[in-house]
């Protein structure tokens, strides 16, 4: 069994996978993503190192290679990083999109489709969130080429994305829960880990992959904390007190994701310079920014003369107050601060924490992340205090080691 398993590709994960819309890192801006992410029911979007302009020949010579993702997460971590206090933010928005990209290391890793499973958890438990694997390799004509483009307009340019490269190829990406949910298609291959618990297991991650952040304690304090989350693909707890005089370890009260940050739209960006932690996680969760924070950040923007995010939040107020719509606010809140996904997207957009306990077993911990589309799954002992986190980096290391003792 364990050797059927070892024999799948990467290609086999492939079935059914879209190609991955792409943005050029040579010529897009920051406002360029946004349109493209707005645009989009995914949250995640491509950066490529080539420019398939049609009018130039040379752009269709260059290399094709993904650089990179971003989300909205990423965009809303660099504007609060921004000079808010400027009267425009128009100097941020031209910016080039690289500057959205993380700066240490590569998340994304190109692979052959041939390249065995056994080496794409390999890449993964080496630090890649998405493996970039070819998925079309026919010949596909011009005017076919053209209409696989596609163009996102806004108020004053036009961004096209594309999904097909030189030589007519094509890409996805498979992530971390691509391969676990491969994984658990064949749970019986790694007996009896998945009916173990965690705590005997040892996968539980109590010291360096946890990153924090005080219930009240600014926001802007947890925006570094934010971007290395995105980079490791997990989350930021937001934590509270002692969990009694002895005891240092603290209160898991929530989380700020990167995916609940995501399904945001840029304005934001507004909410973590002027917000709490703990109000920002119900500014982010649900289905929009109760009306009472709105009023609190925009007062608060005031105060702090932050001139560049007031102009932002009111251009955006005004274009969505123009727009209709068919789907009614809850009583409360408002609809003015969120942008279209998926609804596998949406259902990480939640501030609640998804938690488990030591003696929870390996395979209820894998179902329950895959249940909530996250990556991780946060430890908690009874009286609600933070142990650690169980990643699917973890788990993949967990049957690694298990396939090597069995071979």
């Amino acid at each position: 069994m364990a050797l059927t398993l070892l024999s799948h590709e990467v290609s086999d994960l492939c079935i059914g996978k879209p190609p991955l819309r792409c943005l050029s890192v040579v010529t897009a801006t920051v406002a360029d993503a946004i349109s493209v992410l707005k645009s989009s029911d995914e949250p995640f979007l491509s950066v490529w190192s080539c420019n398939h302009d049609e009018t130039n020949d040379d752009n269709n010579k260059c290399e094709c290679k993904c650089v990179g993702k971003i989300c909205m997460a990423d965009v809303i971590c660099y504007l609060t990083k921004h000079d808010n206090k400027a009267l425009s933010l128009s100097s941020a928005f031209d910016a080039s999109v690289s500057v959205l990209l993380p700066k240490s290391r590569s998340i994304v890793v190109h692979v052959q489709s041939s390249c065995k499973l056994i080496e794409a958890i390999d890449l993964i438990t080496g630090g890649a969130q998405n493996l970039i694997v070819p998925i079309q390799t026919k010949p596909i004509t011009k005017r076919r080429q053209t209409r696989n483009a596609v163009v996102s307009l806004t108020t004053n340019t036009t961004t096209t994305t594309t999904t097909t490269h030189k030589n007519s190829i094509q890409f996805c990406w498979i992530t971390q829960e691509d391969i676990i949910r491969f994984l658990l298609d064949s749970i019986s291959v790694f007996s009896p880990l998945p009916s173990l618990s965690i705590s005997d297991l040892g996968v539980i991650n109590s010291t360096h992959a946890i990153l924090s952040v005080g219930y009240y304690s600014s926001a802007t304090s947890a925006v570094t904390a934010i971007s290395r989350a995105i980079a490791e693909n997990i989350s930021v707890a937001v934590v509270d007190g002692e969990c009694d005089g002895q005891d240092p370890r603290t209160v898991l009260i929530g989380e700020i994701s990167p995916m609940t940050l995501a399904c945001c739209d840029e304005s934001a960006a507004a909410a973590v310079a002027t917000l709490s932690a703990g109000d920002l996680m119900t500014y982010i969760d649900g289905s929009g920014p109760p009306e009472s924070l709105v009023r609190v950040v925009r007062n608060r923007l005031e105060e702090k003369g932050l001139v560049g995010l007031i102009s932002l939040v009111d251009s955006l107020s005004s274009s969505s107050g123009s727009s209709s719509s068919d789907e009614e606010a809850p009583a409360g809140r408002t609809k003015s601060y969120g942008r279209s996904v998926s609804s596998a997207a949406r259902m990480a957009r939640k501030s609640v924490a998804i938690v488990c306990n030591r003696k929870s077993s390996l395979m209820a911990v894998m179902i329950q992340a895959i249940a909530h589309r996250v990556s991780y799954v946060w430890v908690v002992d009874e009286e609600g205090c933070l142990v650690g986190m169980v990643t699917f980096v973890d788990i993949l290391k967990l049957f690694r080691e298990f396939l090597d003792d069995q071979n």
